[in-house]
């Protein structure tokens, strides 16, 4: 019963917390891995904005039925959602001569570097200290080169009196993998079999 009781705390534990943390900005890719994070979130007193800003998703029809389910998820709990609206070739333009760049290359780097800072630029616009993203929450995605995106977004946008921060988390700890699972089929949410650019597709 005791090392039950270990290994419950210690998954419990797994979601580290900041101590003044109230409210977060969350770069969200969709609405399956966005659900756990967003159910914990809300579970720990966090007030969750979602944040979608997704330009590396091709085709169109692909981005607006990922749009749609994220911003179904978020009516259904009350929560802000922002739509950062669409411009792939903006995208296209900032991964030029890494299309070919295998997953978890500098393509991958580059995504994740111009996602990262939009997130940062709006949670200093709209005074939220903390950002945060779900990416984090993919096994296909690398949390080194995610963390070193968002930390150098937040270091980027931040000024001596408006300092933004990135919650570099691993948000498949804690059962969020499991419960994300679960979420998807409670929603019937549409779940994507790629990434999301022509390039991993």
């Amino acid at each position: 019963m005791e090392n039950k009781c270990v290994k419950k705390k210690q998954r419990k534990e797994a979601i580290e917390l900041p101590d003044d943390c109230r409210e977060v900005l969350l770069h969200a890719c969709c609405a399956p891995c966005s659900s756990a994070i967003v159910e914990w979130l809300m579970q720990h007193d966090v007030r969750p904005t979602i944040f979608y800003f997704n330009p590396n998703i091709f085709p169109l029809e692909e981005y607006e039925t990922r749009k749609n389910e994220s911003k179904r998820h978020a009516e259904s709990l009350g929560i802000r959602w922002i739509d950062a609206d669409y411009d792939h070739q903006r995208w296209l333009d900032f991964v030029r001569g890494h299309e070919e760049a295998p997953e978890r290359g500098s393509r991958c780097q580059l995504c994740f570097r111009l996602r990262l800072f939009e997130t940062a630029k709006e949670a200093q616009r709209l005074g939220i200290r903390y950002f945060a993203t779900t990416l984090a929450s993919s096994r296909w995605k690398s949390l080194e080169q995610i963390t070193i995106a968002g930390e150098s977004a937040a270091t980027a946008v931040s000024t001596p009196s408006s300092q933004v921060v990135f919650w570099a988390q691993n948000w498949r700890k804690g059962g969020l993998q499991e419960r994300r699972n679960q979420l998807l089929r409670e929603y019937g949410f549409y779940n994507q079999l790629y990434c999301g650019c022509e390039f991993s597709k």
